[in-house]
């Protein structure tokens, strides 16, 4: 009997959530709210805005702890997984991938060359961009937010509502906006 419950334990404690992504071929996360494409992200951005969505590049990493949890924990919450769902469009690229990636200036370049291009250190990292990108410009300096590393379900709900909301467009920072949504809603995070 004690050795059925030390079992039950174990099996409930080590699972994946079922809604949790699935790994693919080449160790990233995958979730169904991610796009296949061409990785052309002038492309990518004239399909987002024909879906009347934004574009989200996320860069990440084989073996990623701080994806995993992203994707384990943080992602399949209902309302962030709507959120991408119904209001992104999310193209995600490895960090030491070998993909050929263009920019908005038109660099093409392998995905591990782009995000060195891009200075991006840590996985996960969320680019936002807007809707409008100059085609002398590079992703990294056309986003409107760029976010390293993982956080929790308050932090990203928020963060994708910010952008969503153009929140970046006025005077109020995201931080601003997060601590005043956590006040409103009566959270401690």
């Amino acid at each position: 009997m004690f050795s059925r419950l030390i079992v039950a334990f174990l099996a409930l404690t080590t699972a994946v959530p079922l809604s949790a992504a699935e790994l693919g071929d080449d160790g990233l996360h995958k979730a169904d709210w991610m796009r296949e494409t061409f990785l052309d992200l002038r492309e990518d951005l004239e399909e987002a805005n024909a879906e009347g969505k934004r574009l989200m590049v996320i860069i990440e990493q084989r073996g990623c702890i701080y994806c995993t949890k992203m994707h384990e924990e943080v992602f399949p919450i209902p309302e962030i997984d709507a959120t991408l769902h119904d209001s992104y469009f999310v193209v995600q690229l490895n960090l030491f991938g070998d993909l050929e990636v263009t920019d908005f200036d038109g660099s093409v370049l392998s995905e591990k060359d782009m995000a060195q291009r891009w200075n991006v250190l840590f996985t996960p990292t969320m680019m936002f961009l807007p809707q409008e990108v100059d085609a002398d410009q590079t992703a990294q300096q056309a986003a409107v937010a760029v976010v390293p590393g993982a956080f929790g379900r308050w932090t990203t709900q928020n963060l994708l509502n910010w952008v969503q909301e153009e929140g970046y467009l006025g005077d109020e920072t995201f931080q601003r906006y997060h601590a005043r949504i956590l006040q409103e809603k009566g959270i401690t995070e």
